[in-house]
């Protein structure tokens, strides 16, 4: 059976669910429809640009531009403060009617999802006839319109849903890349940052075809693990699967939004350190294990990306989650200035339930394990401040 991926794009998601939400209530005014966005306060370290509509995108407005620079844009712009309970509702809507079509879905953002359509036409017709239903119904239900990615794979699907806006469905095949993808510059590829993209620009890579038909080695120098990720993207190669998680096996998570751009692998690090205590001491209060650790970044421009390993057993050690975050970390991160970092375990396990050990790092598992309990029962009794590790006290002074 032909593997059939659709990814699906809410377009100009908090701006389009907040106009819905105000038109519904009696407004006149449909916020798309003249320049407006969605912004935090401006006070704030979150007073930027959350969404915008397409009128002030063509006045230069930018999704997470700090408002004074939108405003000098667009001195007209209407502003809109977030309504997130809100948009988890719509966000909820726009999945519910997903899973009506696909039997797995993947959510990988609040206002976009991966479904698996493989072998599906029987009931909703070819992957262009299902797609436009899925976004017809959204549309005609909800009020809001999406874009949908159709291919043969995750990477390839999500590039096709980027094409033309708003409230289109566009292929990209693997018979379709040279044609529809390597024409775009490189910048437009699927994990290449703003950092990224200046050192392939330096490199003479211009193009996604370009970097598709670049020697791998001449990547993996410059960019390493990175270099080989993009490397495969550029020429529509991705072997991930569509995955969909049982709320059982959500996990524990932390994230946080830093009060300035980290341009610090050390610094980054230094927070995951934070996140990773954060996540092992709720997985050891419920006393349970991950089998899973992935890391996400949130960078300047709100551009999001997330990467996933399995651990060899099961853990909630603060040590080997920072580890394997790290590790993650290193394999993900383009260099662009970081807004947000978050931490998420998953595939848990109860610690009672037998797991695979590690026969000859036991004894120092077991150690880690009581210096973790020591450390959780001393926060407990006096607070969260009252031990910390001295790289974190260092970093702070």
């Amino acid at each position: 059976m032909d593997q059939v991926v659709f990814h699906v794009d809410v377009n100009s998601a908090f701006l389009s669910w907040e106009a819905v939400y105000r038109l519904q209530a009696g407004e006149e005014i449909d916020l798309r429809e003249i320049a407006s966005a969605v912004a935090g306060d401006r006070n704030q370290r979150h007073g930027v640009i959350l969404a915008k509509s397409t009128l002030a995108k063509q006045c230069g407005v930018q999704t997470g531009e700090p408002i004074v620079d939108a405003l000098r844009k667009c001195p007209n712009l209407t502003l809109v403060p977030p309504r997130h309970h809100l948009y988890q509702e719509y966000s909820q809507a726009f999945t519910d009617i997903l899973c009506e079509f696909s039997p797995c879905v993947e959510k990988c953002s609040i206002d976009e999802a991966y479904c698996d359509m493989s072998g599906m036409s029987n009931l909703f017709g070819s992957p262009l006839e299902a797609a436009n239903r899925i976004k017809n119904r959204i549309h005609n239900e909800l009020g809001f319109t999406v874009n949908v990615g159709i291919s043969s794979n995750k990477i390839l699907a999500k590039m096709a849903s980027d094409f033309q806006k708003p409230d289109k469905v566009h292929t990209l095949y693997p018979n379709e890349i040279k044609e529809k993808m390597w024409i775009l510059p490189v910048r437009e590829l699927f994990f290449v940052g703003k950092s990224t993209a200046k050192k392939l620009n330096m490199l003479g890579i211009n193009t996604i075809g370009e970097l598709a038909n670049t020697d791998i080695k001449i990547l993996k120098a410059h960019l390493k693990k990175h270099g080989e990720v993009i490397h495969s993207f550029a020429n529509g190669v991705d072997a991930s699967i569509i995955s969909q998680e049982e709320v059982k096996n959500k996990g524990y998570g932390n994230s946080t939004t830093i009060s300035f751009d980290v341009e610090e692998e050390s610094i980054a690090k230094m927070i995951l350190l934070s996140l990773a205590e954060t996540v092992g001491s709720r997985l050891r209060n419920d006393d349970m294990m991950a089998n899973v650790v992935s890391v996400s970044i949130v960078d300047s421009e709100f551009r999001h990306s997330s990467h996933q390993t399995t651990l060899l057993s099961p853990t909630h050690n603060t040590d080997v989650i920072h580890k394997a975050a790290c590790t993650l970390f290193d394999e993900l991160w383009d260099g662009s200035p970081i807004r947000n970092l978050g931490i998420q375990s998953s595939k848990v396990v109860s610690n009672a339930e037998e797991r695979q050990m590690n026969l000859f790092g036991f004894e120092i598992d077991e150690k880690k394990e009581k210096l973790d309990q020591a450390i959780d029962k001393i926060r407990s009794r006096f607070g969260t401040t009252a031990i910390q590790r001295a790289s974190l006290v260092k970093k702070e002074k």
